[in-house]
């Protein structure tokens, strides 16, 4: 086919003289299961398959247009609650059930903004919610869920992008009304001129994860074509930036880490750039800070450390706001500054855990995109060196993944987590017409490749200028 031009000028809409009001028509939600390559350890849990689920919706204008927009997840257990009690597919079905609540009274909201709906969505279905409950996460997803799909469908109704929609406002944002001290805050102002045309992935090593081709069984190790080893992933996509789980383990944790250290110099990276993720596995920041230090102790890792960006969640959710567990935590933080994740339980999390001295949080699809945003703002009216991170949750292509790179891009996030990559093969989790849709809609970011579409990365980097469309960062039509 004919090369596809990505300017964003490609990307039309006219500027309305007064916010447009929506309201949502219909919502529906699909199912399909998908099922790993390699096995995912993270934190408690070794995620081996998950259903991904696609939510559809209608929107109508005040005017009695209509158009719908979808938004998609892989709906990973262990993450969202982590209770031992309850099984992977009890989980799983508590996102879908959240999803359906979430359409259930989205439908019964009277046409408003899009930003007000969401407000009004999100306070009825988490802000109104103990901040002790367990569910919080379980709910918030499935007002994310609708909240894409829902952005996606103004974008395409209004005939414009997600980054020129929020520099012209078209959503109607209000950051004053859920944070005080963003009430003066211009969020058109502070973004980039124009969203990123590519961007930095880093690529997850799970627990376990094998490091070089050796230790691989060739029992195990699917023979298809994609990288089984951390060695293999380097070689193949040129890597640069890593996501580096840890699991709270004393010496096996040093031991792992200075391997991953000279596994890289081995293959050419004399300066790797990392994160560290502790999947709330630390009891109290003492405890990390003896990691650190340990790692310190020997030339090597202190080498090593010196790529170390920031570390994420190292205490449980439960333990995150208490500040008896925050002992050490100077030790720490003169490694790396640390953000929070699996306790970003609402809008008021990032101002609390700043006060414990925090100083990021992650950007996560699945957690909401306007709660990013107001994040964003956080970070813009303190400054104080506070950060927002691009993390991922397993995102799958088509558009959980795109919409996820649409955000960072548009937010100016310099590198993102990925993993779907490593633990899927390509698309192959989608009918095959589907992908090869995909791949002809957004041929700089997928390719054919071991005879599956999958993600083209090249020096380690990601191609997304294509995602920059009309729409919520995918081309495919809902």
């Amino acid at each position: 086919m004919p090369p596809l031009d990505w300017t964003r000028s490609a990307c039309h809409h006219t500027p309305v003289p007064s916010p447009l009001t929506i309201r949502i028509a219909t919502a529906k939600l699909e199912t399909l299961d998908c099922h790993t390559r390699l096995p995912f350890r993270f934190g408690i849990h070794t995620l081996t398959g998950a259903p991904y689920a696609t939510a559809t919706v209608e929107i109508e204008a005040a005017d009695g247009r209509r158009a719908r927009g979808a938004a998609s997840d892989l709906l990973v257990p262990k993450w969202f609650e982590k209770d031992p009690a309850l099984t992977p597919e009890q989980d799983s079905a508590a996102l879908v059930a959240s999803a359906e609540a979430a359409f259930e009274v989205a439908l019964k909201i009277p046409s408003t903004t899009v930003f007000d709906l969401w407000w009004q969505l999100y306070q009825n279905r988490v802000a109104q919610q103990p901040r002790s409950d367990s569910d919080l996460l379980v709910r918030g997803f499935g007002v994310a869920l609708l909240e894409r799909a829902m952005l996606d469908a103004a974008c395409r109704l209004l005939d414009c992008s997600f980054f020129d929609a929020l520099k012209n406002n078209l959503f109607a944002i209000q950051p004053g009304l859920v944070h005080e001290e963003l009430k003066d805050w211009d969020l058109a102002a502070d973004l980039p001129t124009s969203p990123a045309a590519s961007i930095q992935l880093r690529h997850t090593v799970g627990l376990l994860d094998a490091l070089t081709t050796a230790e691989l069984d060739p029992a195990m190790a699917p023979d298809d074509g994609l990288p089984n080893s951390l060695e293999e992933d380097v070689q193949r996509y040129g890597l640069q930036w890593f996501k580096i789980k840890v699991a709270g383990r004393g010496q096996e944790d040093v031991d792992r880490l200075l391997a991953i250290a000279r596994v890289l110099k081995q293959n050419g990276i004399t300066q790797p750039r990392f994160t560290l993720d502790g999947n709330e596995q630390y009891q109290d920041m003492n405890q990390l800070a003896e990691l650190l230090q340990q790692v310190s102790a020997t030339s090597e890792g202190a080498e090593f450390l010196r790529g170390l960006a920031f570390i994420e969640q190292p205490l449980s959710r439960d333990h995150t706001f208490d500040p008896s567990r925050h002992q050490g935590f100077d030790a720490v933080k003169a490694f790396a500054p640390v953000i929070i994740d699996e306790a970003d339980f609402g809008i008021w999390a990032f101002p609390d855990a700043i006060k414990l001295g925090y100083q990021g949080i992650s950007i996560k699809a699945c957690k909401g995109v306007f709660r990013a945003l107001l994040n964003r703002g956080i970070c813009s009216i303190r400054g104080g060196g506070l950060f927002q991170s691009g993390e991922d949750l397993t995102n799958l292509p088509v558009r959980a993944l795109q919409q996820d790179l649409c955000l960072m891009t548009s937010l100016g996030i310099e590198h993102v987590e990925r993993n779907g990559h490593h633990y899927f093969r390509g698309l192959d989790h989608l009918p095959a017409e589907e992908a090869l849709a995909a791949m002809q809609a957004h041929p700089d970011l997928y390719d054919s490749t071991a005879g599956t579409t999958a993600l083209t990365i090249v020096h380690g980097r990601l191609e997304t200028a294509s995602l920059h469309c009309r729409g919520f960062g995918c081309r495919l039509n809902p």
